[in-house]
């Protein structure tokens, strides 16, 4: 306790203390959101809630750290990431996904928390359980007279995070296959009544959200540190943001991943480094909480 009160102590002592949290936490929030808004995609179109969203970040970060390993230049990594995922994500769409799509929600998340498992294993089985990471060379960008250091790897990581989330959110918009995505998460019926061929609308979502999870995680290794049973824990933050901030709110989703980075870098910082991932669980049973008081103050009795 006189630890946490120390560490509490620092965030008034040295109020720039304060500003490198909230900049760590923004940078590694960026990544989460990046993760969080496939997720959002998947839910909203296919109505499936993944619970191998982590499990498939966590393999785009190991695709980029085996090709560095190759000798490949690491930043080649995110495409061939985004790339190798997507067609990951097209197999587990065909041999999982397609079997539990109108099924309840109970199947879906059983099938898809068994996905996450094997996913975990076969990583285990290929890379081992040690952490890894991929550095870039880069030095460390400081400022307020050395009191701040952001390293430039973090920042190619939330620039390139942004490119792609800006080129996700155009396609969708301009796209004629983003069109039809929109319009499957409308109503999937009049979809097919205007002749959109939701099956393959449905394997495109899936196979998409497999690629952007796949480049959150070739630059989250490029960041920080990934390893083969990390997923739950990406899993869960995504579903937290998703719950917060709601689906179809791209906006929400972004400063509900920003902010859960920032918290999670204060609770890293106030409770010790191993807590951060508890914070991600916390929050997820805070805003489950909040969406069942919700539920039921707007529930009413029919007469």
């Amino acid at each position: 306790m006189d630890q946490i009160l120390s560490n509490i102590g620092l965030l008034f002592q040295f109020p720039i203390v304060n500003l490198k949290i909230i900049i760590d936490g923004i940078m590694i929030g960026a990544l989460f959101a990046l993760a969080a808004y496939g997720l959002a995609l998947v839910w909203g179109v296919m109505n499936v809630k993944n619970l191998a969203q982590g499990d498939f970040v966590i393999a785009g970060g190991y695709v980029a750290w085996w090709l560095t390993q190759q000798g490949f230049p690491p930043l080649l990594g995110v495409p061939a990431a985004f790339v190798i995922m997507a067609g990951i994500g097209w197999v587990a769409y065909k041999l999982v996904i397609t079997r539990v799509i109108e099924r309840d929600l109970f199947t879906s998340l059983l099938a898809t928390f068994g996905m996450a498992i094997m996913m975990a294993q076969i990583m285990n089985l290929l890379f081992g359980s040690d952490t890894q990471s991929v550095d870039l060379g880069y030095d460390t960008l400081y400022l307020a007279d050395g009191l701040i250091d952001i390293p430039i790897a973090k920042l190619i990581g939330v620039g390139m995070a942004t490119v792609l989330a800006a080129g996700v959110i155009l396609f969708m918009k301009n796209s004629r296959m983003g069109q039809a995505i929109r319009a499957t998460a409308q109503d999937a019926r009049a979809a097919r009544v205007l002749g959109i061929d939701t099956e393959k609308v449905y394997a495109f979502t899936f196979s998409l959200n497999a690629a952007i999870c796949g480049a959150a995680g070739a630059i989250i290794v490029m960041v920080w540190v990934i390893q083969p049973f990390y997923g739950i824990t990406h899993s869960v933050r995504a579903f937290v943001i998703v719950t917060a901030a709601g689906l179809g709110n791209l906006p929400g989703v972004i400063a509900a991943g920003l902010g859960i980075g920032a918290l999670e870098q204060y609770g890293g910082h106030i409770f010790g480094i191993g807590y951060q991932q508890a914070i991600a669980v916390m929050l997820l049973l805070l805003v489950l909480l909040i969406r069942l008081l919700q539920q039921l103050r707007h529930r009413q009795v029919l007469k």
